[in-house]
């Protein structure tokens, strides 16, 4: 893979298979989309709600088309594409529950990532500091901030317990590495799911 991918994706791009059909929702400049192309003969599709993002991976030859995660996945057909992948941007969607059921209509299998707001920094901040953390990962002052939802490692976990969906994988980033599954709520900054009904 020719550029140099965020740790999360290049996990998930490491874990797809060959030649599989990819809606990447929420794919930013589609540096995934591209690299799974070029790498793996991945059949690769986007939604971006930024024009700007829209315009550069279109601008790679990708196939992606503007449109918003909680209101425009109603429009993809079942069980038509191999992988869904909503990644670092979960905790941005109004229905962060909707949003992945809708994933796992769409996939037989979604991936999804996000920043986990439990980690032992952001916990030690807000308790000796007494306000939001601003950290590698979550570098926005909590008044200009994407992120609408806070979700922990245990609290997704409790999700899809709740849902009666499966884990297919996990997997754990303590800054650009891999960490182990233990305390991974307390430990890993940032969490990497894959989910099938």
């Amino acid at each position: 893979m020719s550029e140099a991918l965020r740790p999360d994706l290049a996990l998930i791009a490491r874990t797809v298979k060959a030649g599989a059909r990819v809606l990447d929702v929420g794919c930013g400049d589609g540096a995934l989309m591209a690299a799974l192309r070029d790498a793996k003969q991945v059949d690769a599709r986007g939604l971006e709600i930024d024009g700007g993002n829209v315009a550069a991976a279109v601008g790679r030859g990708l196939s992606v088309v503007q449109g918003d995660a909680d209101s425009d996945l109603r429009y993809y057909p079942d069980a038509s594409f191999d992988y869904a992948i909503l990644s670092q941007t979960l905790q941005t969607t109004r229905r962060p529950d909707l949003v992945v059921e809708e994933l796992l209509r769409i996939g037989r299998q979604a991936f999804v990532s996000f920043p986990n707001f439990a980690h032992w920094r952001g916990r030690l901040s807000l308790m000796l500091g007494g306000r939001m953390p601003v950290t590698r990962l979550l570098p926005d002052t909590w008044y200009d901030t994407l992120n609408i939802h806070h979700v922990t490692i245990d609290d997704f976990r409790a999700l899809v317990k709740e849902r009666g969906w499966h884990i297919d994988g996990q997997w754990f980033l303590k800054g650009d590495r891999e960490t182990t599954h233990a305390n991974a709520n307390l430990f890993a900054e940032h969490a990497v799911f894959l989910l099938r009904r």
